[in-house]
Protein backbone atom coordinates (compact mmCIF):
# COMPACT_ATOMS: atom_id res chain seq x y z
CA UNK A 1 0.00 0.00 0.00
CA UNK A 2 1.40 3.33 -1.15
CA UNK A 3 2.03 5.98 1.79
CA UNK A 4 -0.71 8.21 0.08
CA UNK A 5 -3.45 5.55 0.45
CA UNK A 6 -2.73 4.45 4.47
CA UNK A 7 -2.48 7.93 5.05
CA UNK A 8 -6.41 8.56 3.54
CA UNK A 9 -7.06 4.97 5.42
CA UNK A 10 -6.36 6.62 8.57
CA UNK A 11 -8.58 9.65 7.86
CA UNK A 12 -11.42 7.69 6.96
CA UNK A 13 -10.80 5.26 9.87
CA UNK A 14 -11.45 8.32 12.07
CA UNK A 15 -15.16 8.64 10.72
CA UNK A 16 -15.73 5.01 10.47
CA UNK A 17 -14.94 4.29 14.43
CA UNK A 18 -16.21 7.92 15.76
CA UNK A 19 -19.80 7.15 13.39
CA UNK A 20 -19.88 3.35 15.20
CA UNK A 21 -19.32 5.08 18.54
CA UNK A 22 -16.05 3.63 18.91
CA UNK A 23 -15.01 6.62 21.05
CA UNK A 24 -12.09 4.03 22.04
CA UNK A 25 -11.13 3.75 18.91
CA UNK A 26 -11.07 6.48 17.99
CA UNK A 27 -8.99 8.16 20.50
CA UNK A 28 -6.43 5.64 19.79
CA UNK A 29 -5.59 7.16 16.88
CA UNK A 30 -4.30 9.58 18.05
CA UNK A 31 -2.48 8.10 20.91
CA UNK A 32 0.88 10.05 19.71
CA UNK A 33 -1.02 13.22 18.35
CA UNK A 34 -3.05 16.31 19.49
CA UNK A 35 -6.58 16.81 18.83
CA UNK A 36 -8.37 19.77 18.61
CA UNK A 37 -10.24 22.74 17.30
CA UNK A 38 -8.03 25.08 15.22
CA UNK A 39 -8.85 27.89 17.95
CA UNK A 40 -9.32 25.88 21.19
CA UNK A 41 -8.71 23.20 23.55
CA UNK A 42 -5.88 20.78 22.63
CA UNK A 43 -5.99 17.14 23.40
CA UNK A 44 -3.14 15.41 23.59
CA UNK A 45 -2.65 11.57 23.75
CA UNK A 46 -5.62 9.03 23.47
CA UNK A 47 -7.18 9.26 27.03
CA UNK A 48 -7.30 13.22 26.57
CA UNK A 49 -9.15 12.29 23.38
CA UNK A 50 -11.40 9.73 24.96
CA UNK A 51 -12.30 11.97 27.70
CA UNK A 52 -13.08 14.90 24.74
CA UNK A 53 -15.23 12.67 22.75
CA UNK A 54 -17.45 11.04 26.49
CA UNK A 55 -18.06 14.93 27.34
CA UNK A 56 -18.84 16.47 23.68
CA UNK A 57 -20.66 13.87 21.88
CA UNK A 58 -23.93 12.80 22.54
CA UNK A 59 -24.98 9.08 22.14
CA UNK A 60 -27.73 6.99 21.06
CA UNK A 61 -28.35 3.46 21.60
CA UNK A 62 -24.65 2.95 21.22
CA UNK A 63 -23.95 5.57 18.20
CA UNK A 64 -24.13 9.51 17.75
CA UNK A 65 -26.91 8.54 14.59
CA UNK A 66 -23.68 10.61 12.64
CA UNK A 67 -22.25 10.16 9.08
CA UNK A 68 -18.87 11.81 8.61
CA UNK A 69 -18.58 12.43 5.07
CA UNK A 70 -14.68 13.53 4.35
CA UNK A 71 -14.06 15.04 1.04
CA UNK A 72 -11.35 17.17 -0.55
CA UNK A 73 -8.40 14.75 0.71
CA UNK A 74 -4.96 16.39 -0.63
CA UNK A 75 -1.91 14.48 0.82
CA UNK A 76 1.52 14.91 0.55
CA UNK A 77 4.48 13.10 1.54
CA UNK A 78 7.85 13.25 2.70
CA UNK A 79 9.36 9.95 1.98
CA UNK A 80 12.69 10.61 3.20
CA UNK A 81 11.92 12.49 6.42
CA UNK A 82 8.73 9.81 7.35
CA UNK A 83 6.50 13.12 7.37
CA UNK A 84 3.23 13.69 5.74
CA UNK A 85 0.42 16.77 6.06
CA UNK A 86 -2.70 16.64 4.89
CA UNK A 87 -6.04 19.09 4.15
CA UNK A 88 -9.87 17.51 3.36
CA UNK A 89 -13.42 19.08 4.17
CA UNK A 90 -16.10 16.42 6.50
CA UNK A 91 -19.77 17.18 6.72
CA UNK A 92 -21.63 15.50 9.80
CA UNK A 93 -24.92 14.27 9.38
CA UNK A 94 -27.25 13.53 11.95
CA UNK A 95 -30.46 11.61 12.12
CA UNK A 96 -32.08 10.35 15.49
CA UNK A 97 -35.31 9.41 16.45
CA UNK A 98 -36.50 13.18 17.04
CA UNK A 99 -34.00 14.76 14.36
CA UNK A 100 -34.51 14.73 10.53
CA UNK A 101 -31.72 13.44 8.77
CA UNK A 102 -29.45 16.94 7.96
CA UNK A 103 -26.33 18.22 8.27
CA UNK A 104 -25.26 19.78 11.39
CA UNK A 105 -21.67 20.36 11.17
CA UNK A 106 -19.21 21.46 8.21
CA UNK A 107 -15.58 22.18 8.43
CA UNK A 108 -11.96 21.32 7.48
CA UNK A 109 -9.17 18.70 8.82
CA UNK A 110 -5.59 19.73 8.48
CA UNK A 111 -3.92 16.73 9.79
CA UNK A 112 0.25 15.83 10.08
CA UNK A 113 1.24 12.49 10.22
CA UNK A 114 4.61 10.79 10.67
CA UNK A 115 6.32 7.10 10.02
CA UNK A 116 7.37 5.38 12.68
CA UNK A 117 8.47 1.11 12.65
CA UNK A 118 6.53 1.23 9.23
CA UNK A 119 3.88 2.16 10.28
CA UNK A 120 1.98 5.97 9.28
CA UNK A 121 0.52 7.51 12.30
CA UNK A 122 -1.38 11.36 13.26
CA UNK A 123 0.57 13.39 14.99
CA UNK A 124 -1.82 16.42 15.01
CA UNK A 125 -5.29 17.05 14.07
CA UNK A 126 -6.99 20.28 13.63
CA UNK A 127 -10.35 20.67 13.17
CA UNK A 128 -12.05 24.31 11.81
CA UNK A 129 -15.68 24.37 12.35
CA UNK A 130 -17.19 26.23 9.14
CA UNK A 131 -20.71 25.82 9.72
CA UNK A 132 -22.79 24.58 12.41
CA UNK A 133 -26.56 23.61 12.38
CA UNK A 134 -28.68 21.87 14.68
CA UNK A 135 -26.44 20.16 17.99
CA UNK A 136 -29.26 19.59 20.52
CA UNK A 137 -29.13 16.13 19.30
CA UNK A 138 -25.73 16.39 18.92
CA UNK A 139 -23.69 17.54 22.22
CA UNK A 140 -25.08 16.48 25.90
CA UNK A 141 -27.27 19.14 27.55
CA UNK A 142 -25.77 20.79 30.06
CA UNK A 143 -28.62 20.62 32.65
Amino acid sequence: MSSRDAIANLVYTYAERIDAGDFEGTAALFAHATFGQASGAVRRGAAEVLAAFRAAVRVHDGSPRTKHVTTNLIVDVDETAGTATARSYFTVFQQTGTLALQPILAGRYHDRFERADGAWRFTERRISLDLVGDLREHVPSRA
